[in-house]
C-alpha cells in the first residue's frame, strides 16, 4: 500500500501570512493539531502546530502580531504520493509526528494521519444500531 491509497485529499492548508489567531481558531474546531503551510503555488514550507502557538503565548505575543511563515516549522517532513505506508510509519514515528503531508512535485496534494494509516489496517468489530 501506498500514500496515496490511504491519504485524504481534501486538505486545509494555511498561506504563510495567516495570523496566529486565525490558526488557533481553526486549531480549535478539533479537526487538526497542525497544518502545512503553502506559498502561492501550493508548495509545502512549513506546518504550523498547536505547540507553535503555545510557544508563541509563553513569548508573550500575541497571536494577532504573528503570522504562520515566521511560527511555523519550516522543514517540514512530507511524503511523496507513491511513498510505502511503512515509510511514513517511519517518519511518523520517527520524527514523532501525527500527520505527514503528501505532495506532488513539491505541492500539497494530500495528506496522511496516523488514524488514517490505522483505518486502513483494522477491520470494524463494532455496529450502530438505533433502535426507535
Amino acid at each position: 500500500m501506498i500514500a496515496k491509497d490511504i491519504m485524504n485529499k481534501i486538505v486545509v492548508a494555511a498561506k504563510r501570512g495567516t495570523i496566529g489567531r486565525d490558526l488557533a481558531v481553526k486549531l480549535l474546531s478539533g479537526m487538526y493539531s497542525g497544518l502545512p503551510v503553502v506559498d502561492e503555488k501550493g508548495r509545502v514550507i512549513g506546518v504550523v502546530t498547536e505547540f507553535d502557538l503555545l510557544k508563541v503565548i509563553k513569548e508573550g505575543k500575541k497571536l494577532e502580531q504573528v503570522k504562520a511563515e515566521e511560527i511555523m516549522t519550516k522543514t517540514p517532513v512530507c511524503v511523496k504520493e507513491n511513498s510505502s505506508v511503512d515509510d511514513v510509519i517511519d517518519l511518523m514515528t520517527k520524527h514523532n509526528i501525527i500527520r505527514v503531508p503528501v505532495v506532488r512535485d513539491d505541492v500539497l496534494v494530500g495528506i496522511i494521519s496516523r488514524c488514517d494509516i490505522l483505518s486502513s489496517v483494522v477491520e470494524p468489530e463494532f455496529v450502530t444500531v438505533c433502535y426507535e
